[in-house]
């Protein structure tokens, strides 16, 4: 090892890549109750997952350095929450947390295309802007997030399962 660097700083200077961090978010959506929602260390972006405004579904690894990616492609390694009513979503990652909003105006659904059971596909791409990045993630701060979105809408409002990519690139 280089002498007075950590393994960290070889990293970031071996790096000199700014490869985007691309994950998956996959699964039913939950309601996170009030009161009930972790801590991420998240101060300065306004994210409270703890105001009840939240859902929660799970985070799988694409591509990513330091994101094993070929181990444990069908395990869940996050938490992703996010406000269906309102801007902001969270990234919860082994060795650190992302805080983000959505863009206004920079994407959106396509109109829905049912799924013969009374339900639909909302198909999409969104754009957000990186608030806030903790721990092993903090050089994504100020950095940006194309989401390719396919939001199948449950009959009878029984929910949401996800399944959109994110590809989350350095500011």
């Amino acid at each position: 090892m280089a002498q007075g660097k950590t393994r960290d700083d070889r990293r970031e200077d071996h790096s000199g890549r700014k490869d985007p961090l691309v994950l998956l978010l996959n699964g039913l959506y939950q309601p996170v109750a009030p009161g009930t929602g972790p801590d991420l260390g998240l101060s300065g972006a306004g994210v409270n997952l703890n105001d009840g405004s939240y859902s929660v579904t799970q985070i799988y690894p694409v591509h990513g350095e330091g994101i094993a990616c070929h181990e444990n492609e069908d395990t869940a390694i996050g938490k992703f929450y996010v406000q269906f009513a309102g801007s902001l979503c969270a990234y919860e990652l082994p060795g650190g947390a992302l805080a983000m909003e959505f863009i206004p105006n920079c994407g959106g659904f396509k109109p829905d295309v049912p799924d013969g059971l009374g339900g639909a596909y909302m198909n999409g791409t969104f754009e957000l802007k990186i608030l806030e990045a903790t721990g092993r993630f903090r050089a994504f701060e100020d950095g940006h997030n194309h989401m390719v979105d396919r939001l199948h809408r449950l009959a009878n409002g029984a929910g949401f399962d996800e399944y959109c990519f994110c590809f989350i690139s350095r500011g």
